[in-house]
């Protein structure tokens, strides 16, 4: 299922590092954390729907693109997406 708007504009909203910021690898990594999340759900209802788990796997290999960015260009900035959005446990 899509982001709804409103759950778009609030990940945007808390993850901007500036005004207007939609393209920041933060709001990125966010967005896809979402759906990552939203998928994982709907794969426990449907375990054998194939064509969602490959969507979901390509998500998750774009946002480790995005955080393999990240922690390349700046390590506090990573430290700090990862630990706003409770990845890596």
């Amino acid at each position: 299922m899509p982001l709804v708007r409103e759950t778009k504009d609030r990940l945007v909203a808390e993850h901007a590092t500036h005004e207007g910021d939609t393209g920041s690898p933060e709001v990125q990594v966010a967005l896809l954390t979402e759906r990552i999340k939203d998928l994982t759900e709907h794969l426990k209802q449907f375990p054998r729907d194939n064509h969602s788990r490959r969507g979901l796997l390509k998500l998750v290999g774009q946002r480790r693109r995005l955080l393999a960015y990240l922690v390349r260009k700046d390590p506090a900035r990573y430290r700090a997406v990862i630990a706003r959005l409770g990845l890596r446990r």
